[in-house]
């Protein structure tokens, strides 16, 4: 029976978190497009510290659609483990990258649709081998593990760091370096995950006709949570203002999901009890996501396609001779003749992240 309930809770988990990607993954796209007729419209950006996107109903779509998002992701921690949902959140970033190439003309090179494929790829890999976490049915248990030691040095060094790049580093290089707003998302996200678990912990007791409300780590646990919430929003907004959505999404998924399930380990001790080959692949399958993320970010600005392989690696050609010779020279000369244009398609994406705009592309 009790195997039974625990492929029924997988389950929900499961669609449930895949929803969550959708929404979120969605989120991203009207929140940008917001900004952006924020920035059209002369306003004080948001990377500037503005909050004019307040005024702007797609920003609040955006909110909404992430609201709903996070809804159905809090549910799926309720019913699953944090590593089953947190590396399902890479499909966040193939539903952002595919609408930004609809609404927002930001066109992925060949780089980028391969990276989001070993993304994906990866994250199926975590999941057949995600490690499974120590029971925690009331909020005492979730009490005394929150007491432990470790996570209590790990939750320090987390608001610790957090404090140092939001009041130090974010005044200096927050609009030049991508991973400094980033960064700070994502490692108080861990800690978000932890009130999430915790809540759901106490919404079963709830149902379950416990005097939970009585109890003062549900209001503990609430308040962080909020706090948390508020600064993930606040800084991702900034993010996505300063920098190209496709690259601000990969790079947040990578961060937090090490954030994620550092804190999980930690916490639920999820690691003590994996066989080798589990232990492998949950690594093999998170180091895949890697690489995805790095296509994705190390060769935004390379225009590169299909169209721009060697000659000689056409079957056609090969077929109609076996010489390389000519193939290889007609690929270098448009390799020169396209040098210019990629100088001068560089210059025109920097500028244009700097200002707001997509299409660079």
């Amino acid at each position: 029976m009790s195997q039974t309930r625990g492929k029924y809770d997988f389950c929900i988990g499961l669609v449930l978190a895949m929803s969550s990607s959708i929404f979120i993954g969605g989120s991203f796209i009207l929140k940008k497009k917001g900004l952006l007729r924020l920035a059209r419209k002369g306003s004080m950006r948001a990377g500037q510290g503005g909050h004019a996107y307040l005024k702007e109903w797609l920003w609040w779509a955006g909110l909404l659609s992430m609201g709903a998002g996070e809804v159905a992701n809090f549910a799926a921690y309720a019913f699953a483990p944090a590593t089953l949902v947190t590396p399902l959140g890479a499909l966040s970033v193939l539903v952002s990258a595919i609408l930004s190439s609809f609404f927002l003309n930001e066109k992925l090179n060949l780089h980028g649709k391969i990276g989001c494929l070993l993304s994906i790829l990866g994250s199926t890999v975590m999941v057949i081998h995600a490690p499974q976490e120590e029971e925690v049915e009331t909020l005492d248990e979730m009490s005394h593990k929150l007491g432990d030691p470790g996570f209590v040095v790990f939750a320090t060094l987390v608001v610790i760091v957090s404090l140092i790049l939001i009041c130090v580093v974010g005044p200096r290089h927050g609009q030049t370096n991508i991973l400094v707003y980033i960064t700070i998302c994502s490692v108080i996200g861990a800690l978000s995950v932890s009130c999430v678990k915790g809540l759901g912990i106490a919404i079963k007791e709830l149902f379950a006709g416990k005097a939970v409300l009585k109890h003062p780590l549900s209001w503990i646990l609430l308040l962080s949570l909020t706090v948390c919430v508020s600064t993930q929003i606040n800084y991702l907004n900034r993010a996505l203002d300063i920098f190209n959505t496709s690259i601000v999404t990969p790079i947040y998924y990578v961060i937090f999901t090490t954030s994620v399930l550092t804190c999980s380990a930690i916490l639920f001790k999820e690691w003590q009890h994996m066989a080798a080959d589990d232990i492998i692949g949950t690594l093999s399958g998170f180091l895949t996501i890697i690489v995805g993320i790095f296509l994705l970010h190390a060769f935004k600005d390379v225009n590169f396609t299909l169209a721009n392989l060697p000659l000689s690696l056409r079957k056609d050609d090969r077929a109609a001779n076996g010489t390389l010779l000519n193939a290889y020279d007609s690929f270098n000369d448009d390799e020169e003749s396209s040098a210019c244009l990629g100088e001068m398609q560089s210059t025109e994406s920097l500028s244009a992240r700097r200002n707001g705009s997509l299409s660079a592309f």
